[in-house]
């Protein structure tokens, strides 16, 4: 097949899956649009709002305005079919055309039949595939300075941008300094601008996630998630055997073992791990001859898997990962009927913020900062990361009046709700319960 019939039938794949979510914000994208939201009404991260995610990934939502619905999937829709681009272009460039189609096709199925809010929501994982497939592409065509500017873009995405610039040395080791400037050219700027802000929020924070394990036996959950994630990929696996080379092995070890580093394993932490897998498959499906098929086949696996789930969300079907996306939207309905005018979201529950679109009072878009308790564990947890952080942050917080409270915490996690908070209660006494849903409590300030 010719590539532009190919891309049409890839482009509409992608189009109309992403379109079964319109009605669906997702909390991984909704933290980026909240804050978006509050760039386009002037202000600056890490100065005038916390974000503890490098600085593109806001931008990025809001370039096309912060919009949610049919705008928000069309700028998905767009974004991966840049990626397959891009993988078309790198595997047509070490192998040829075929392989190019092939590699765009599989990156095109697994970014759509992955788990669904990884694929969906365009988060620092997933906007890091396009600038890595990028860097990749460029050092293999020995320009290290592209490479270098792209693994410069890839940092101000996911800080794991590093494994990146590593596995483009695979190419460009003789031109190492120049891969570094490269990346310095892109990144230096943003760390100027940004300064110790960002290094507080973004990479302290970081940090704090990575020193505690979600569990006593992480390297069995990662060896678990790993091989769960080999079997639902086993048709890269299988094709990749047959197209192993030192160079192309060498990316996708080190491209895993970014994937790894943390010690969490959540299912889009992998996608650092899959454009060279990708890659790999591309050029071993044809040289497995008659037995491609074999891989093809396994395909089937993850295509059984989530491809019922899309009509299903489209029809509006109950489905307990929504359970909290929808309690959002009811949240923000009772906002607009009280004609908020700011807001303090009390939990991490952005998708308040992306469907009421109420400015944020405070600096604060979730309560992570204010209570210490990582978003990954405060619904099942109360033990502080950073006890004295949060302490500080409170403090902080005492001296704003936001109208209205929305509570997404406490009903979830008795302990950790608004109320608990000693050194809240003075500041709280003014603010009367005005509405709730299942899982949030609306609060507004009544003045005198």
């Amino acid at each position: 097949m010719r590539p532009a019939p190919a891309f049409t039938l890839i482009g509409l794949l992608i189009l109309v899956t992403r379109l079964c979510h319109w009605n669906v914000v997702w909390v991984e994208e909704a933290y980026p649009l909240a804050a978006a939201m509050e760039m386009l009404r002037g202000k600056l991260p890490y100065r005038d709002f916390w974000f503890d995610k490098p600085p593109l990934f806001p931008a990025f939502y809001a370039i096309f305005g912060a919009q949610t619905g049919v705008t928000l999937r069309i700028a998905g829709s767009l974004f991966i079919l840049l990626c397959c681009w891009l993988a078309y272009r790198l595997a047509g460039r070490l192998w040829g055309g075929r392989e190019g189609l092939i590699a765009a096709s599989l990156l095109a199925f697994f970014l759509t039949f992955d788990f669904a809010p990884a694929v969906m929501a365009l988060a620092p994982d997933l906007l890091m595939v396009a600038p890595h497939l990028a860097a990749i592409l460029f050092a293999v065509e020995g320009r290290p300075y592209g490479a270098g500017a792209m693994c410069g873009l890839a940092l101000l995405v996911n800080p794991k941008a590093v494994f990146v610039a590593a596995a483009c040395l695979i190419w460009q080791w003789r031109s190492a300094h120049k891969v570094a400037l490269g990346t310095a050219a892109v990144a230096a700027p943003a760390a100027i601008l940004f300064g110790w802000n960002q290094w507080q929020q973004v990479y302290e924070w970081g940090f704090l996630y990575s020193r505690q394990a979600l569990s006593a036996t992480p390297w069995k959950d990662g060896l678990l998630r790993t091989a769960s994630w080999a079997w639902f990929h086993a048709a890269l696996i299988a094709a990749a055997a047959f197209a192993l080379r030192r160079d192309l092995g060498l990316w996708a070890a080190i491209s895993l073992a970014g994937a790894l580093t943390g010690m969490r394993f959540f299912p889009r932490y992998y996608f650092q791990f899959l454009p060279a897998m990708t890659i790999l498959a591309a050029g071993g499906m044809p040289r497995m001859g008659r037995r491609w098929w074999l891989a093809a086949a396994l395909l089937i696996v993850p295509l059984a898997r989530f491809g019922p789930r899309y009509p299903m969300v489209a029809a509006g079907e109950p489905w307990a990962d929504l359970a909290l996306h929808d309690d959002a939207r009811q949240a923000a309905l009772l906002l607009r009927r009280h004609n908020a005018a700011s807001l303090l979201v009390w939990g991490y529950r952005p998708e308040i913020f992306a469907y009421s679109r109420v400015p944020a009072a405070t600096r604060f878009l979730d309560s992570q900062p204010l209570t210490g308790v990582l978003a990954d564990r405060h619904l099942v947890s109360t033990t502080a990361a950073a006890p004295e952080i949060a302490r500080r942050n409170r403090q902080e917080l005492i001296r704003t009046t936001p109208q209205f409270i929305a509570d997404g915490l406490g009903p979830l996690n008795p302990a950790l709700a608004i109320t608990q908070y000693p050194d809240l209660a003075a500041w709280l006494a003014p603010y009367r319960e005005v509405g709730r849903t299942p899982w949030t409590i609306l609060y507004r300030r009544e003045t005198p």
